[in-house]
């Protein structure tokens, strides 16, 4: 399917449109505003996916535009195998982030969905960038609706929380704008092919790749700069949280695919060893301190640590296997972790509590919340037959291949996931009823119902057929493969 106008351009900035009309109503028709621009930005993309060739690893839907002639900077866009999927999750979790905030938003509900708007407009920017300038742009233009969303609607510590997220961000985006005026001053061009293609001394690339992934690290986030993520979850709004988890998060990995890997590819030889280190620690520790939380969101943000660790560990494997199971679980993370938290707040509007104590019974008090909650928790305890779960084989196997030992620190982390997963579940689910939950009606309506079927659909048809994913894949993770030096090889037995 070839499309007669700009594709790319109207689902980038129809949500931004949306944004200023929101802005301009009433505040009852705001909500109705919002959910008709998501839903009309999800439809104007769906020419992407049904006109999409999969054995392709060639950019499709491309459009360029001479912007800054005087920098040699064009505005350009186009998508392949790797960043379409991330624009199909945009574009679904924006849809659901405004079903969770019908009821849930009160305080100046015109402003809260056009952040929301813009939001989705930097996201699905971000993803369709096919020149670092724009990119950049989009990168920076995130952090505005995020910081607002958890500054303006978050919990008691909200100030605090927006603040530490700021300061990390913009850390690491100084030092990402810095290396793109370095790459700009020495090749005359920040094109993503144009730089791939000319190949930065080795030299050049070391000090570029510690700038560069300073700013991916953070997003990720890695340890050892993951400690605003927790508090940022934790005072978010529900909707910010289901965008922190379900694409914030992707950034920085897709950053390390879009930018390190390829123009890079030399300095990512040479800071092999300490990235996948700190993967391993990451996915480990990231479960070992979700064991000890007590509070729900708090419990489901450490959570993304262990399980991000598992992307960036898939990344450096530098194999098929390993990288486009990292794809495929950032994917599978946004999906699982974004309906976590849309549980964790619409039991929250009933209870007004996150403590895990106060639970109890809710298999009994809520079935059909608990039903969802069970799925979730199990997809992301890497249940067969749910989505996670071939993700995860595929970072292991591709880990295994070449360094067994963090192989084996991986599979222990999917065991200690397991345990918190359904420990988890056990506390509130089981049992009798918590003092939180006694004489109050707990079941979802059926907006809230409709909110979660479609990751709860998701996480289904991805654990049967991942090919859904990973058709979309393949042939632009053979091509980024092939650019890259050969691959390491096994370090030895366990």
């Amino acid at each position: 399917m070839v499309t007669s106008y700009p594709i790319l351009t109207v689902t980038t900035f129809l949500p931004l449109v949306g944004a200023a009309v929101t802005l301009a109503s009433g505040e009852r028709a705001a909500r109705w505003i919002g959910l008709a621009t998501t839903v009309g930005t999800l439809a104007v993309s769906v020419p992407l996916y049904l006109g999409f060739d999969k054995t392709s690893s060639a950019l499709q839907f491309v459009e360029s535009v001479r912007w800054i002639p005087s920098w040699n900077i064009t505005y350009g866009m186009g998508v392949d195998g790797i960043s379409l999927p991330f624009i199909f999750l945009s574009t679904v979790v924006s849809v659901l982030c405004v079903g969770a905030s019908w009821t849930a938003i009160r305080l100046r509900p015109r402003e809260f969905y056009s952040t929301l708007l813009v939001a989705e407009t930097a996201m699905i920017g971000l993803f369709a960038a096919t020149n670092f300038f724009l990119f950049y742009v989009f990168w920076e233009l995130m952090v505005v609706p995020m910081f607002l969303l958890i500054g303006v609607w978050g919990g008691e510590s909200r100030v605090y929380a927006s603040v530490k997220f700021l300061l990390f961000t913009l850390g690491g985006s100084l030092l990402m704008l810095v290396g793109l005026i370095v790459l700009l001053h020495a090749y005359g061009t920040l094109d993503f092919h144009a730089l791939a293609a000319a190949k930065p001394d080795p030299t050049l690339q070391a000090w570029l790749f510690l700038a560069f992934s300073a700013a991916f690290a953070v997003k990720v986030p890695m340890f050892p700069v993951h400690t605003w993520l927790p508090d940022a979850h934790t005072e978010a709004p529900t909707a910010g949280s289901v965008i922190l988890a379900g694409i914030l998060l992707k950034m920085g990995g897709y950053g390390l695919l879009r930018i390190a890997l390829p123009i890079l590819a030399e300095a990512v030889r040479l800071f092999l060893m300490p990235m996948l280190g700190l993967s391993a620690v990451a996915i480990v520790y990231g479960a070992y301190v979700t064991l000890a939380q007590t509070d729900i969101k708090r419990l489901i943000a450490y959570s993304s640590i262990s399980h991000m660790g598992f992307v960036t560990l898939g990344i450096f494997t530098l194999n098929p296997s390993g990288l486009e199971g990292a794809i495929l679980q950032m994917v599978n993370h946004g999906i699982i972790t974004g309906a976590l938290f849309l549980c964790v707040g619409m039991i929250y509007e009933r209870t007004h509590t996150r403590d895990i104590v106060e639970y109890g019974g809710l298999a009994k008090a809520a079935p059909v919340y608990s039903t969802f909650l069970a799925l979730f928790c199990l997809a992301a305890a890497g249940f067969p037959g749910l989505n996670s779960f071939v993700g995860e084989f595929l970072i292991i196997g591709g880990v295994f291949r070449v360094w067994p030992w963090f192989g084996a620190m991986a599979v222990w982390g999917v065991a200690l996931g397991t345990a918190y997963m359904l420990w988890l579940y056990y506390r509130m689910a089981l049992g009798e009823l918590g003092p939180a939950i006694r004489g109050i009606h707990l079941d979802l309506t059926a907006r809230e119902v409709v909110t979660l079927a479609p990751l709860a659909a998701l996480a289904l048809v991805i654990g049967f057929y991942p090919d859904s994913v990973l058709g979309f894949l393949q042939a632009s993770v053979t091509r980024l493969l092939a650019a890259m030096p050969a691959p390491p090889v096994s370090v030895g037995r366990l």
